[in-house]
């Protein structure tokens, strides 16, 4: 991918994202664990899974106005009409759009491509992971508030005045079953070696890794 493809698609996303600092902050991360799988897997379109990371929570915007409409759905169609316009061939917009449309299974749309199993692996690495869960915490949109803090006896509070002792509990047991359904082996790799970060981050808050995201950039740097 050239770097001024790269640039065209990043402003896009930029310019449907403006107003979702939180958001933006989870696509850069999915793109740099998504370069880290993709490095070990063959048959990868470094180019096709760039852009389907990219533009994989555009649509987000348009639910948040409307909570019935499917992002994964709009998105796909926003990033297929978008790349057309640009000039990108036909077949290589339908798997982009492909690629999003089933990045969350939506409406039973299962992954069938390498880049849409890898855009999985990295979406649920982040969601779930030490740094989207210290994300969930730390952030609130682009206000950068606390979303949650500690009570005295160590009980997490949800801004509503109630403290959550299972709130961790949760995450972790989400956790427990998510780790074992990834569909590469470099996710599986980098599942187990972020299990291990998130538990620690049970009893350290805040705990965050970034070693997948420098060598993510590192990658991207090569590509572009």
């Amino acid at each position: 991918m050239k770097k001024s493809e790269f640039n065209l698609i990043e402003s896009y996303m930029l310019s449907c994202m403006k107003d979702s600092a939180h958001d933006k902050e989870h696509i850069y991360r999915v793109l740099y664990t998504a370069l880290e799988i993709a490095e070990s897997e063959s048959n990868v379109n470094f180019d096709i899974l760039i852009s389907a990371c990219l533009l994989h929570d555009i649509g987000r915007p348009e639910q948040f106005e409307n909570p019935k409409l499917c992002h994964a759905e709009v998105g796909a169609k926003k990033a297929y009409d978008f790349l057309i316009k640009n000039g990108y061939e036909k077949s290589f917009a339908k798997r982009v759009h492909d690629c999003i449309n089933s990045h969350r299974f939506r409406g039973g749309n299962k992954p069938e491509s390498i880049e849409a199993k890898i855009l999985f692996d990295a979406d649920k690495l982040d969601v779930t992971g030490t740094l989207g869960i210290a994300r969930t915490l730390v952030y609130n949109g682009a206000e950068g508030e606390p979303l949650y803090s500690l009570d005295e006896k160590g009980y997490v509070l949800d801004g509503t005045g109630e403290s959550e002792p299972s709130f961790f509990q949760e995450y972790k047991f989400k956790l427990e079953k998510i780790y074992d359904r990834f569909y590469t082996e470099k996710g599986k790799e980098i599942a187990q070696s972020r299990r291990s970060s998130a538990e620690s981050f049970y009893n350290n808050m805040l705990f965050e890794v970034r070693s997948s995201y420098e060598k993510g950039l590192e990658i991207l740097d090569r590509l572009v």
